[in-house]
């Protein structure tokens, strides 16, 4: 019998994937190891109540159907398809130039620290002067905080230098 306490799927977000079925938090930190700070009070009603699975697996960098059927499987849930596509921007646009990068933030010592630095780059980027270029260093892509800056204007590049270090640059015409 399929259990339809809470249907997943890629908009679900992972607050209520937790508090739904909680015995999927380990499984969905095993795949997504950055998220093994849901552990943390603060964080998990900050960064699990917005963050969606969609997210979750960018940021794990595993395919979502992947991550999607894996947690379905688990409660009954019949698997499902979904499309591959990444909304995140990995090709160079064409207002990238690296002179025109007016403020640079390195966000892992906050992260590692349980800190969530939303806020943080949202202000410095309200701040960011026209036609200049806000450079994210973090140690995954933080999901969350790109669809953030994208409902703001705010385009963005995502260039993954290694499994553990990725640059986001931010710019608004």
């Amino acid at each position: 019998m399929e259990n339809t306490k809470l249907v997943i799927s890629p908009k679900t977000k992972v607050l209520q994937l937790i508090e739904a079925y909680p015995q999927l938090e380990d499984l969905l930190i095993s795949r997504v190891p950055a998220f093994k700070k849901l552990k943390n009070p603060v964080l998990r009603k900050t960064v699990a109540k917005i963050a969606t699975l969609q997210q979750a697996a960018k940021i794990g960098n595993i395919e979502i159907g992947d991550l999607i059927n894996l947690l379905r499987k688990e409660v009954g849930q019949d698997l499902i398809s979904i499309a591959n596509d990444n909304p995140y921007s990995t090709s160079k646009p064409d207002w990238f130039d690296e002179k025109i990068i007016a403020q640079e933030f390195d966000v892992r010592e906050m992260l590692a620290a349980g800190e969530h630095p939303v806020n943080q780059v949202i202000s410095d980027l309200q701040q960011l002067k026209a036609a200049t270029i806000y450079k994210l260093v973090s140690s995954f892509i933080p999901a969350p905080l790109i669809d953030k800056a994208t409902s703001l204007q705010y385009s963005h590049w995502v260039v993954k230098e290694n499994d553990e270090l990725f640059n986001v640059y931010f710019y608004k015409a």
